[in-house]
């Protein structure tokens, strides 16, 4: 099939099942992110080192990560991946480079979603072998275009949106021959503009999932705002079903900065919305300091709920009326407030545990 370049308005999304995740056709855009380090060689489901990971996918699911995604590199991390699979609290993805027998054996396991790169996963016939297990399984594949390794005939393109586009297509018709239409697409650049117009012009053709992100991001600071840049315009054309927002940075902050982005382009999200001062020459309290330690605990209360963490009389209660609990010095002492109504006066050693008596009052109202 040939690759519409014409744009257009997106085409009604299929929906497809990664696990308990639907992603596509109306269902709530999820956040994922990808595990950073090796997985070791567990002997067992019983091995020590298997039970920290774990622990830590819990974490990550409490602040709204909905999908786990591993690098597969070898047979070895594919045995890995199996251990693992099937006691992780979300959906477990492979992520396939190279070699496709590393695919085969991962779908021997309770994986969710198998990703392969177009561009080094090598001739059709290998695609094929993937796709009739995945088929035989029952297992959705991501067809996961990178702009740093497209194929070698689209390499060096000068139009970066319409190689991605055309990579992807390629694919969808050896998958669709067979019959195959669990697929998710990804079309992954390192410029804003050039993601957007990619997957703009694949929404207006394909019905299949998209998976956003930007690759190559970079640092906290400049991948949160080129992935800002390029996802939000999408996301409130509603264009995308999961994100992934990539960092050189903590997966734990990938996972915040998705939920921030889906709240940018007006998505709605279980949990807190914090605002907090930047901190200036009047505060009398160390924002930067409470914001650190309560974030995790913020971020993992199931109940809408808005946040202010301000340093002087200023910003809170005066300009943070509007959340619902807040929290900002005054002189010596520290004020506690809701919907603007100060509600408690405290000294600033006490300030973590009366926060924390208020905002489990809040918490069992909101859920009531």
């Amino acid at each position: 099939m040939a690759a519409n370049i014409s744009g257009g308005v997106p085409a009604e999304r299929k929906a497809v099942k990664v696990g308990d995740v639907l992603m596509g056709q109306g269902w709530p855009v999820s956040i994922q992110t990808m595990w950073k380090d090796p997985l070791p060689a567990f002997s067992s489901p019983d091995d020590e080192r298997l039970q920290p990971i774990l622990k830590r996918l819990v974490a990550l699911k409490a602040i709204g990560c909905q999908i786990i995604r591993f690098a597969v590199p070898d047979i070895a991390a594919a045995e890995a991946l199996g251990m693992l699979a099937g006691f992780s609290p979300m959906p477990v993805v492979a992520d396939i480079h190279f070699d496709w027998r590393i695919a085969l054996r991962c779908m021997d396991f309770p994986i969710a979603k198998v990703r392969i790169n177009p561009g080094n996963i090598g001739a059709e016939w290998k695609v094929r072998e993937v796709a009739a297990k995945a088929l035989d399984k029952g297992i959705p594949i991501r067809i996961g275009i990178n702009g740093g390794s497209l194929p070698k005939d689209l390499d060096g393109e000068p139009d970066l949106a319409l190689a991605a586009l055309k990579a992807a297509a390629r694919e969808i018709e050896v998958l669709e021959s067979m019959h195959f239409s669990d697929i998710v697409v990804s079309l992954k650049l390192n410029e804003p503009e050039t993601v957007i117009r990619a997957n703009e012009l694949f929404a207006a053709q394909y019905p299949y999932p998209l998976h956003l992100g930007v690759t190559e991001a970079g640092p906290l600071v400049a991948g949160v705002v080129r992935n800002t840049a390029a996802l939000v315009p999408l996301l409130k054309k509603d264009i995308g079903a999961t994100i992934r927002v990539s960092l050189s940075d903590t997966m734990e902050q990938e996972v915040l900065a998705g939920k921030e982005i889906l709240a940018c382009a007006g998505k709605k999200m279980n949990g807190a919305r914090i605002v907090s001062c930047p901190r200036c020459g009047r505060a009398t309290f160390d924002t930067h300091a409470f914001t650190a330690r309560w974030m995790e605990r913020l971020y993992s209360i199931g109940v809408d709920i808005s946040v202010a963490v301000m340093g002087c009389v200023v910003n809170g209660p005066g300009e943070a009326r509007h959340a619902d609990i807040g929290i900002t010095g005054s002189g010596n002492s520290v004020l506690i407030f809701k919907h603007g109504e100060i509600v408690r006066r405290i000294a600033k050693e006490e300030a973590d545990k009366a926060f924390g008596e208020e905002l489990d009052a809040l918490v069992r109202e909101k859920s009531m």
